[in-house]
């Protein structure tokens, strides 16, 4: 007799430190809230608060639970967390990111009741030694290691996670319809001038994004045309030194710190060329976001960046740190309409054919399904007790 595997309804639990507004936080929400719910029954788990993502999911009618970890290693937020798994039962428990990677692991155990995916959505040099370690100790704990792009797989093979046990599965972007509505109402609203240039940067203000080098760039793009005016979006850490730095290089009145706004994919489309100073990436969601809206775009030529943008085509890739390159290359693009108009439409093309939402949710979907069936398939070989 041939038995299914599919003919019940896949538990799904998603753990993830926060659903702060962030890109692995905005994945993770828009596969819970897509999935189909004719075969996955969704509970999210999230470390230590909520955040803007919470009221996304509840409004899609998925479960969220919040555990409220208080420090890196919390035993009470962890017990917590098993507790919560056991009562909810799950088929599989998908992590994101590095803390609830570790604690979904840890909880579950060597020979966990559950088939355990951990999602690794960057290139980790940042990683200290122990945690490097941590990830090691816990391979054998990890049925299936999700890597957003080529580089973040390549990452991991490079620390020792075996290979046919990782699987690539890229951002999804959705592709808005184009339209400049807006604009006159954004100059405005910061003081520019109608025929203002808008490069834009959409992103943590931490060291790893060098939005210091796009201050660079501004300064010497400015002096190359007048019209040039830097929009950077997100909070961090390094606000109040980039703020002090634009009054420094004296370029403080060609750029606006916009913090974070919850209209950014609206703004993204209303710029003139989008940039992207990082040193290390996963797959950046602003990026694509910035694609998909027509946006060309000058980025650092690192090898997330590759796998989205082939210079001259979608946009130009730049060398890290070549503030120089910057200004030339978007100089290139805002004296030049026809060009900037080609580049931003190759770059929509790309992201519509290639990194669609409903793509990305259906390579999940079909990962689940196979770590389903081999569960239950296990369980049907198993001797009774």
């Amino acid at each position: 007799m041939q038995i299914s595997y599919f003919s019940a309804v896949i538990k799904l639990a998603l753990v993830i430190p926060t659903l702060d507004r962030s890109g692995a936080e905005k994945q993770m929400t828009l596969l819970a809230s897509r999935l189909p719910r004719d075969e996955f029954e969704v509970h999210v788990f999230a470390l230590t608060r909520g955040g803007p993502f919470e009221q996304s999911l509840r409004e899609a009618d998925v479960p969220v639970t919040i555990l409220g970890k208080r420090w890196k290693f919390d035993p009470a937020s962890m017990l917590r967390l098993r507790s919560a798994l056991r009562e909810f039962k799950p088929d599989i428990v998908h992590t994101w990111l590095f803390a609830a990677n570790a604690y979904g692991r840890i909880v579950g155990g060597g020979r966990s009741a559950w088939k355990t995916v951990v999602s690794e959505r960057c290139v980790d040099s940042w990683k200290a030694g122990w945690q490097l370690w941590l990830d090691q100790r816990l391979i054998h704990r990890t049925d299936r290691l999700v890597g957003n792009s080529q580089s973040v797989a390549e990452f991991y093979r490079e620390h020792g996670f075996p290979e046919d046990r990782m699987t690539v599965i890229p951002n999804g972007i959705a592709v808005p319809e184009r339209s400049p509505k807006g604009r006159e109402q954004l100059l405005e609203e910061l003081e520019l001038p109608a025929d203002a240039k808008l490069i834009g940067h959409v992103g943590r203000l931490a060291k790893q994004k060098r939005v210091e080098d796009l201050l660079w760039s501004i300064q010497l793009l400015r002096q190359a045309d007048a019209r040039a005016c830097l929009l950077v979006i997100g909070e961090g850490p390094e606000r109040d030194s980039l703020v002090q730095r634009t009054l420094a290089l004296e370029c403080d009145k060609h750029v606006r710190f916009l913090g974070h706004r919850s209209d950014a994919s609206r703004l993204l489309s209303l710029l003139d060329v989008y940039w992207l100073g990082s040193d290390f990436e996963g797959m950046s969601n602003s990026l694509m976001e910035a694609m998909a809206a027509g946006v060309p775009v000058v980025v650092t030529d690192i090898p997330p960046n590759r796998e989205l943008v082939q210079h001259d085509q979608q946009g130009y890739l730049v060398n890290v740190g070549d503030g120089l390159g910057f200004a030339q290359f978007t100089r290139r693009l805002i004296e030049d309409a026809e060009l900037a108009r080609k580049l931003g439409e190759a770059g929509r093309t790309h992201m519509r054919e290639e990194f669609s939402i409903d793509k990305m949710v259906q390579s999940h979907a079909k990962l689940y399904r196979e770590l389903s069936a081999n569960r239950q398939a296990t369980k049907t070989l198993q001797p009774p007790r």
